[in-house]
């Protein structure tokens, strides 16, 4: 896979692939990923720092460095592009094919060969060459709206919209593998940061186009359901989610409310009722500390839980038994700890044990390697 992405959306996607074991080589300009610039905070020597932000998003990748517009780094990309059975690229719409690699050349280069192109706002309308950042776009998809209190547009707490055009990227280049199977051709799989936040909007934007309402933020509480949300206990806040009947019959008594009452017997009623029943349950829930009332929800089969720091989440044992961190060696800063893989596989060929993995690489760290490889003969075999 050759990877000529930066910042967020596309080298999240070429990560993933490098977790299910694809071979990423990283082309970086001679600066640079811009995520190397990126903090605080940032780790390592002095003379040689490391953003954290970078660390994130780039393990089980190879870097080598190319001026895109040098004859050096036309040769360098053509000679990947011919070994390759994917590319992933983020430039603004045209800007491969400027470079001299459009549609038309990387068929003729590898017929083979699925493209992955993520752009901010997509690569055709009137407004395509708009540069996408993903709160921008997390804006301007109308994901600030629905988000925080009402009145107040707040921007998720992680760069949602970049993840979202990464992960949606990956299942399109997936989906083109396998078609390729049948037909033998790559294709070009597009997306973009706005494409990807609109498609999950969810029953937010149905909420719209079917029923014609404008979704607003609800904070913490669920427009749909309740009670569904962040409630205050007695020494912490918990998050409490009732999404059916059953549940509603067996929270009730737990809060010393009537599970027939009229006023909160279904759905719709508790909806209507919404404030009065918030009342009532933030009086029983001040009674008694958050972990009292999350162990006798989990007894009564009730979702309920926490709102954990980070730090908590990564000292969590549930997050470790899920292999959701994982430990690299670096060259800079020996062993290091990173967020894991979402994907574990138990199939008959695997115990589920995470995989060996690779430290997010130095700029031009393979350098040599990748050129040595590149200097001997193809004749387009197997890859």
């Amino acid at each position: 896979m050759v990877d000529l992405t930066r910042a967020l959306a596309g080298p999240h996607a070429t990560m993933t692939m490098g977790d299910l074991g694809a071979r990423v080589i990283k082309v970086e300009p001679p600066h640079g990923d811009d995520s190397r610039a990126w903090g605080p905070p940032f780790v390592g020597p002095a003379e040689e720092p490391i953003s954290t932000y970078y660390l994130s998003c780039n393990r089980n990748k190879e870097s080598v460095t190319a001026d895109l517009t040098s004859q050096d780094g036309q040769w360098l990309v053509t000679e990947l592009i011919r070994r390759a059975d994917v590319l992933v690229e983020n430039f603004r719409p045209t800007g491969l094919q400027r470079l001299g690699f459009g549609p038309q050349r990387l068929a003729e280069l590898n017929p083979r060969l699925v493209v992955l192109s993520i752009t901010g706002f997509g690569h055709d309308g009137p407004e395509r060459d708009r540069p996408g950042y993903d709160q921008v776009a997390q804006a301007e998809a109308g994901l600030m709206s629905l988000t925080g209190p009402p009145g107040q547009p707040t921007r998720v707490g992680v760069p949602i919209a970049d993840l979202l055009a990464g992960l949606t990227g990956l299942a399109g280049v997936l989906a083109a593998l396998v078609e390729r199977e049948r037909t033998g051709r790559g294709q070009v799989v597009r997306t973009s940061l706005l494409a990807s936040v609109v498609g999950v909007h969810a029953f937010q934007g149905t909420r719209w186009t079917v029923a014609g309402e404008v979704p607003t933020g609800a904070g913490n509480r669920h427009p749909s359901i309740v009670p569904y949300g962040l409630y205050q206990a007695g020494d912490e806040q918990v998050q409490i989610a009732v999404g059916s009947n059953s549940q509603w019959q067996a929270f009730a008594p737990l809060v010393g409310l009537d599970p027939d009452d009229p006023r909160f017997v279904d759905n719709g009623a508790r909806v209507r009722h919404r404030d009065e029943l918030t009342e009532l349950l933030e009086q029983a829930l001040a009674g008694a500390p958050a972990q009292v009332w999350l162990e006798r929800f989990t007894a009564a089969g009730v979702p309920a839980g926490r709102v954990r720091t980070l730090d908590e989440v990564y000292g969590w044992e549930q997050t470790r038994s899920q292999h959701l961190l994982l430990e690299v060696d670096h060259p800079l800063l020996g062993p290091i700890t990173l967020p894991g893989s979402p994907l574990r596989f138990d199939g008959p060929q695997g115990s589920g044990e995470p995989p060996a993995h690779r430290h997010p690489p130095l700029l031009g760290e393979h350098d040599a390697t990748v050129r040595a490889w590149l200097s001997q003969p193809f004749d387009g075999g197997a890859r």
